[in-house]
């Protein structure tokens, strides 16, 4: 018997003489068609669940104020609730003391997509715990 004319395939053929697939190389294929057939579902859920509400956007402000050299520093956490990403996002917080002192501090985000959140704070030189103090958005854009 010659070594080189011996089959070294060892897989099962079928009555027609095609190769067939042994059952590990078909769980092999089931297993890696569900993981992409779940990703492609969450990419497309993702993608079009969210693109079609508008931005929704909440500013708040936490409790927490600090002092330091006599300027009075308020956090706030800026939220994008909706689907859509949007640009130039532009904040104010008025403050308006007892004694009818008015003060505006302003900021502006760059980019806040959606469900996403920023925080930073205004800085004020009047105590806001002795006033009243507004925090709204008053614009943005879309990309």
């Amino acid at each position: 018997m010659n070594p080189m004319n011996m089959n070294t395939h060892t897989e099962a053929t079928q009555g027609d003489g095609k190769v067939g697939r042994s059952p590990a190389e078909w769980v092999t294929f089931g297993i890696a068609a569900t993981i992409l057939s779940t990703v492609i579902g969450l990419v497309l859920y993702v993608w079009l669940g969210q693109q079609r509400q508008p931005p929704i956007l909440s500013v708040t402000h936490e409790e927490t104020i600090r002092e330091v050299d006599g300027q009075f520093y308020v956090p706030f956490i800026l939220k994008n609730k909706g689907g859509e990403t949007v640009e130039s996002v532009r904040v104010i917080a008025e403050l308006e003391t007892n004694h009818g002192i008015k003060e505006q501090s302003e900021q502006e985000i760059d980019f806040l997509s959606g469900e996403e959140t920023q925080e930073g704070a205004f800085i004020f030189s009047k105590n806001p715990n002795n006033g009243k103090l507004n925090l709204r958005v008053t614009s943005y854009k879309l990309p």
